[in-house]
């Protein structure tokens, strides 16, 4: 009989707390959730006040009687569930199954799976935080009633087995104005000027750029407006007419935010953001390190929060001075956003004296270089600033300005350890000047000009999209991976390369969806209804209150769509294909993998083919047309449309013209 039994979500986290507790403590994983609404049906009634329908999930039957005869032979149990929403709702859910005396101020949470934290928690139970379990209530039974309530409407008008969702539609709905935007972009033509100047006491050549005329900025459009500037400085003299000098500081980025890590894997790891929280996952619930045995090496993965405990501040602190000395040490306080639930810290190491390096052999690959990622942000936002000398030198040449920027780094600082990356496109650095004096006259060595275009919105990436995600108040830290995920298996957007693109499937879903119920497929109501859980969370709003007040519109909103839908029919897109067995123009479907042709005529006439994409360059070896083609993880590739009969041609890049010219 065990005098303690604690229950936590997974293997991994159990067999870490077990090491932490002697005696007859018994830890056992729920595996997850152990009730939930059922998948049959809505699960949610709406005539009695949205009461929702929890079942036992199906194939945990064995595992639920297991839990309550563990829990009728211990004399005390712990629910050490993960620290959040989600976490407070799970230990809610199993204290209704279980001993409800026994599990009554049993609530443990820790942040971090260390020897002190968890000991800490087990002597400071407390009651389940009911407000905590009401907001995940809250956004289960919203995000219920919206995907089961709407998603029938796009089974009957698009194709059966597609959802809508709250936080997934609006996910779709950026990326599809993203591409909409891109294609509605008209380049726009801009000139820059560039001359090449020698110092001519050290004889060194530095670069200075056109800034415009008489100390105003000008800006160039036109080869016409270049060709006059140059006949304007043509015999000009070049004099060297202000130098500003300073010094710049550079400082470190706060430690990581889920958010901010996902966005981080995926610039510098090129991790997805599922890879990327399955990763974390692992290595805060315990890695086996040599000598260490099974140890949690990070702080809870699930948080928008970048406050750091006063313990690991003192941590860190004596590795740097240790490590770096004392230059290099800085105390950092960081802002936490307005609206970050704050219960958490930021993503840290649990052990500062745990260097990447030091336990590498124990972590595979992947744990490796995402320790080191956190490991390295959290050591370097204690860190002192980088400091940088810089020089800004305006120059004339008649009339025209002319300036050139130079930055020398004096001091590395925190840049020892870590630079944050940036999904723009990186300017090079400013490179050092020659030592320059006022007045002084440099020689031209030539003058060049460069045309170039405005170029269109980027494409969201995973790292990007959340990161709007998060600016704009959707969703929140345990969402944004589950939502790329979904929108992606539904096949409403695909991955190019990095880039996320709606798919045709995608456009049509979304245009029905915002024609339809702007009111719910729309960022403000999104972020607003996000506050509104914030605010159950803080026991300033009743959860049912807040489903009250949206059912009550949306449903009209629902009867509406319905009733105008009913007799709508999705006009099928017409290809210029035609059907080689009934001569009918066949039309664009939908199916599991994606858009194909099918002839108008079914069921009398049931041919249906592929969408072969071709290039307008042709086959280097034989000529004919090029296809582009998919593998089962969707990377492009090209082929002869005689590939397999005449031609081998297959290659992972675009032909070019001049291979068959």
């Amino acid at each position: 009989m065990a005098d303690k039994l604690i229950i936590v979500e997974s293997p991994a986290k159990a067999n870490t707390i077990k090491k932490f507790l002697g005696g007859s403590t018994k830890v056992i994983a729920s595996m997850g959730h152990i009730r939930d609404l059922p998948k049959s049906k809505i699960g949610v009634d709406v005539e009695k006040d949205f009461e929702p329908e929890y079942i036992n999930i199906r194939g945990k039957g064995d595992l639920i009687k297991t839990l309550k005869k563990e829990a009728k032979d211990a004399k005390k149990i712990y629910l050490a569930t993960d620290p959040d929403r989600e976490g407070e709702a799970i230990a809610w859910h199993l204290s209704h199954i279980l001993d409800t005396e026994k599990s009554k101020q049993a609530r443990v949470t820790f942040n971090e799976i260390t020897k002190t934290a968890v000991q800490k928690a087990i002597k400071e139970p407390r009651d389940i935080d009911v407000n905590l379990v009401d907001a995940q209530q809250a956004r289960r039974v919203l995000d219920r009633i919206v995907g089961y309530k709407i998603s029938p409407l796009l089974w009957k008008k698009v194709k059966k087995g597609l959802s809508a969702g709250r936080v997934q539609s609006v996910a779709v709905k950026l990326i599809v104005e993203r591409e909409e935007e891109i294609e509605r972009f008209v380049p726009e033509e801009y000139w820059n000027i560039y001359a090449q100047l020698l110092e001519k006491k050290n004889k060194k050549t530095f670069q200075a750029k056109f800034y415009g005329k008489n100390g105003k900025k000008q800006e160039i459009h036109t080869k016409q407006e270049v060709d006059e500037i140059l006949k304007d400085i043509e015999n000009a003299k070049y004099i060297i007419e202000e130098i500003k000098k300073s010094e710049k500081k550079k400082t470190p980025a706060p430690p990581f935010t889920t958010s901010t890590m996902q966005q981080e894997a995926s610039r510098k790891l090129g991790f997805t953001l599922k890879k990327t929280m399955s990763v974390a996952q692992g290595l805060y619930e315990g890695v086996n390190v040599k000598e260490k045995g099974t140890i949690g090496l990070i702080t809870y993965m699930r948080t928008d929060s970048t406050r750091i405990s006063e313990e690991a501040r003192a941590t860190a602190k004596e590795h740097i001075l240790k490590t770096y000395g004392e230059n290099y040490y800085e105390n950092r306080y960081y802002k936490t956003n307005k609206d970050a639930q704050d219960a958490h810290e930021g993503i840290r190491p649990t052990y500062a004296d745990l260097e990447p390096e030091k336990i590498k052999e124990s972590l595979t690959k992947d744990q490796y270089k995402l320790y080191k990622l956190i490991y390295n942000r959290f050591m370097a936002s204690q860190m002192s600033a980088a400091i940088y000398d810089t020089v800004a030198v305006t120059i004339k040449a008649n009339n025209y300005d002319f300036k050139s920027n130079g930055s020398t780094l004096k001091f590395k600082g925190f840049m020892t350890l870590y630079v944050e990356g940036t999904d723009d496109k990186k300017e090079d650095e400013d490179e050092a000047l020659p030592e320059l004096q006022e007045k002084e006259e440099v020689k031209k060595e030539k003058l060049e000009s460069k045309q170039s275009f405005t170029e269109p919105p980027a494409r969201y990436t995973e790292a990007s999209l959340v990161k709007a995600l998060e600016e704009k108040g959707i969703g929140r830290p345990s969402t944004y991976s589950p939502t790329i995920t979904t929108i992606l298996e539904r096949r409403y957007i695909e991955k190019e390369q990095k880039q996320l693109l709606p798919t045709e499937l995608g456009k049509v879903v979304n245009k029905l969806l915002v024609e339809n119920f702007s009111d719910v497929i729309n960022v403000e109501f999104t972020a607003n209804i996000e506050n509104k859980f914030d605010e159950i969370a803080d026991g300033k709003q009743k959860w049912k209150d807040t489903i009250r007040d949206f059912y009550g519109p949306f449903s009209k909103t629902l009867e509406k769509v319905e009733k105008e839908l009913e007799h709508v029919e999705l006009e099928e897109e017409v290809s210029d294909v035609q059907c080689e067995l009934c001569g009918r123009m066949m039309v664009y479907k939908y199916g599991r993998y994606g858009r194909f042709l099918a002839c108008p005529g079914y069921p009398e006439c049931k041919n249906a083919k592929p969408i072969i994409e071709t290039i307008e360059e042709l086959c280097p070896k034989c000529g004919g047309k090029i296809q582009i083609r998919k593998t089962k993880r969707k990377r492009r590739y090209y082929i002869c449309e005689n590939n397999p009969k005449s031609c081998d041609y297959i290659s992972w890049n675009k032909p070019k013209k001049e291979e068959y010219k």
